[in-house]
């Protein structure tokens, strides 16, 4: 079946007897895996997962209905955790549905398939499992699945409340579930007890991180200022405060410059390319020095670890933020 944001978020919170397979296709791997740690969080902290891949799959299709219906070695509660998979994976997915019983769920994360595709349409076409796509969320799209979100968590969001959450997580549509998530646990709501919530109630749980802060903070990660860096972080707001904006702003920061480094490489003046980029006046020169320390390789190697650094702050939950600050440091550390 294809499934709403909600009605997988449900079924994730309280696996039913009757869904053995979750798969979440798309490219957005951080919301991907926030949803497999809902699914662990819901089968207990003594859960055995069992991790496979889609090269395991191909090489033994078989591997997936036979782990989704094995017993846990101590008796408790099982899941299959399945990464990397793509259309080579259709011939496990088939079985696994087509079985006499699982006992088991299984979650797929297929990041590079088709939503055409002949996986994602095994998946849709059977009662026994949900697939969802993990897009990145648009402008337009984003104030949605807040309200969906919150819907689902009782919730009764103002529409100031809705924009703080998109602010605050830079659109990225894993930490509007933590967001909406921890608004839920501090008003007590539920589906079947929905409370209203405005922006006074997000700001008691500080689920924002100033524009100003990010900026600085991406400023100084990097120009390799590491003592500014550190003032910084010690100003982002409260322990909660997600990271994943600072982490995305970061993104977009790298980008710019290996626009400008390029530029610079193919022999047009720092000072020209920074007035063509209308670079703001009080961040031309930490903007001068970085275009003229970082080289394109080095910029492409740190998009790259970014990106790895945000699937891992979503899986690292609480730490994530200790993640973040140990990544930004050691990032301007090398800079300089």
């Amino acid at each position: 079946m294809k499934a709403t944001e909600a009605r997988l978020i449900a079924a994730l919170d309280r696996p039913p007897a009757d869904i053995r397979l979750f798969l979440l296709h798309g490219p957005d791997e951080a919301v991907a895996q926030a949803f497999v740690a809902r699914l662990a969080k819901a089968m207990g902290a003594e859960a055995e997962r069992v991790d496979l891949d889609g090269a395991t799959l191909r090489g033994d299709p078989a591997r997936l209905s036979d782990e989704a219906a094995a017993i846990s070695l101590f008796g408790g509660a099982r899941f299959v955790h399945v990464t990397g998979a793509g259309e080579e994976s259709l011939e496990a997915v088939e079985a696994l549905l087509a079985a006499e019983r699982a006992g088991n769920p299984a979650v797929i994360l297929a990041p590079s398939v088709k939503a055409s595709g002949k996986l994602v349409k095994a998946a849709i076409d059977s009662d026994r499992a949900l697939a969802f796509a993990c897009y990145p969320p648009g402008a337009r799209d984003a104030a949605a699945i807040v309200a969906e979100l919150a819907r689902g968590a009782g919730l009764r969001m103002s529409p100031a409340a809705v924009q703080r959450v998109i602010r605050g997580s830079d659109g990225d549509r894993a930490v509007m579930m933590r967001e909406v998530e921890k608004l839920a646990l501090y008003l007590d709501a539920a589906p079947e007890r929905p409370v209203d919530a405005d922006d006074a109630a997000l700001e008691a749980i500080g689920a924002e991180i100033a524009e100003g802060e990010i900026g600085e903070i991406v400023l100084a990660t990097t120009a390799g200022e590491v003592a500014g860096l550190v003032t910084a972080l010690r100003r982002m707001s409260g322990p909660d405060a997600s990271p994943i904006p600072v982490l995305r702003a970061l993104g977009r920061r790298l980008v710019m410059l290996a626009e400008m480094r390029a530029a610079a490489d193919a022999g047009e003046g720092v000072e020209q390319v920074l007035k063509r980029h209308r670079v703001f006046w009080k961040e031309e020169a930490a903007t001068a020095a970085a275009v003229r320390r970082w080289t394109l390789p080095m910029l492409a190697a740190a998009q790259a670890a970014a990106r790895r650094v945000e699937r891992d702050v979503i899986a690292a939950g609480p730490a994530g933020r200790v993640v973040t600050d140990t990544f930004l440091l050691r990032l301007a550390r090398s800079v300089r």
